[in-house]
């Protein structure tokens, strides 16, 4: 995922589904320079910790 991105998904106002190698995290803040996001996956709050942001991907409920 690029930065850009990451940072539309922080700041939209709808919850958009992110994987970090197959795990559903919560993306917290994204640093471009290091090309790393701060992120917590979502069944263990506590356990922030910065990644890599090729290893984030976005995936789309299917539809009801």
């Amino acid at each position: 995922m690029d930065s850009k991105r990451a940072k539309e998904i922080i700041d939209s106002v709808t919850m958009i589904n992110v994987n970090y190698h197959g795990i559903p995290v919560y993306i917290q803040d994204v640093h471009d320079k290091e090309e790393t996001a701060t992120v917590f996956p979502l069944d263990e709050m506590n356990h922030e910790q910065k990644v890599d942001l090729n290893g984030l991907t976005e995936h789309n409920l299917p539809l009801q």
